[in-house]
């Protein structure tokens, strides 16, 4: 009898450890399985936590914007906190908004350098290699112009007044006899020669945010570089090709109007860096008139062509403004803005 039990606990006791032995892990492999199916529950309500409560890093403000031109409004509701329109032959201020304004001023820096280059009487076939020197490291901006490319002067100055190539823009200016420093010199001395009393250049690109001017002094440069046929013809060239390595590179005008059959455009340029915004310059004949326009500090990547149109129909629309003895409108702050 005795023996009969012990058995029996014996036998109970083996099929205890069995069941032990082939169920244990079964069973953590289920817990293992809860705890993980917990923890990425809770990983991904982190990360909804995280992906909700994530705040967007604002875009950098232009100085115009710190300055608060944005604030000013005008009769056209343009988009440019810095505007100007005259007639190019009598001089005429068509429209203003804040024309005094010193700001940055991008790529229509390359205006100055085109103006340069071409009254320096260099040779226009002569090649020029680009360096190392002329990669950005203001900006950090790419470039289709790898260093070691070899184009002629001719070449660099059509890709950097058409399609604004700040590599081929800073070596027109590291070639130009007498070195950068120098180029710069003459940019500055070229500038006060023309009146250009509240412009100030640092480099030849437009990428420095030290390049600076006023609606008015680009007004001036505008229409003494008309004077010139070469930087009338390569602003406004449509598009061009160059011939780099076994490559056939295409450029093409960064100023969409120059295509537009609507638009009569005898010289321009554009430019854009965060200080700057969207700038525009340029010459255009409207209803009769040849006129200069000034659009710095656009708010938005169209703007500053949506601005231009709004001139363009403004002009087009006012029987008044389509004669040479038309009224002057104005939008022009009390006080003078200096942005350093």
């Amino acid at each position: 009898m005795e023996t009969t039990v012990y058995q029996n606990k014996m036998r109970m006791g083996l099929l205890a450890l069995v069941g032990l032995l082939v169920l244990g892990p079964v069973c953590a492999n289920a817990q293992h399985r809860k705890e993980k199916t917990v923890h990425s529950a809770r990983n991904h309500a982190v990360h909804q936590v995280v992906r909700k409560t994530a705040v967007a890093i604002p875009p950098k403000p232009s100085f115009g914007q710190l300055a608060g031109l944005h604030g000013e409004h005008d009769a056209l509701a343009l988009k440019s906190s810095v505007a100007l329109v005259m007639d190019q032959d009598t001089k005429e201020v068509l429209f203003s908004k804040n024309e005094q304004a010193v700001l940055p001023i991008a790529s229509i820096t390359k205006l100055m350098t085109g103006l340069l280059v071409s009254e320096g009487n260099l040779p226009m076939d002569e090649n020029i290699t680009i360096s190392q020197a002329d990669v950005d490291t203001e900006k950090g901006s790419s470039s289709r112009l790898a260093v070691g490319t070899e184009l002629s002067r001719g070449e660099l100055l059509h890709l950097a007044l058409m399609s604004s190539e700040n590599r081929a823009a800073h070596a027109l200016g590291r070639t130009y006899p007498g070195g950068l420093p120098h180029f710069v010199e003459l940019m500055n001395a070229r500038a006060k020669a023309l009146g250009m009393n509240d412009t100030n250049y640092a480099e030849p690109t437009g990428l420095s945010s030290k390049n600076q001017s006023s609606a008015r002094d680009l007004a001036t440069l505008v229409n003494f570089a008309y004077g010139d046929p070469t930087l009338r013809e390569l602003s406004t060239s449509t598009g061009y090709q160059v011939e780099v390595g076994r490559r056939t590179l295409q450029f093409n005008n960064t100023n969409r109007l120059v295509k537009n059959p609507a638009w009569d455009i005898g010289i321009q340029k554009t430019g854009y860096i965060t200080e700057a915004g969207q700038c525009l310059v340029m010459q255009a004949k409207i209803a009769g008139r040849k006129l200069i326009m000034v659009f710095l500090d656009s708010a938005g990547k169209l703007s500053r062509i949506a601005d231009a149109e709004r001139v363009r129909r403004w002009v087009e629309n006012s029987p008044l403004l389509s004669r040479k003895d038309a009224p002057l409108a104005s939008h022009t702050p009390d006080q003078r803005v200096v942005i350093n």
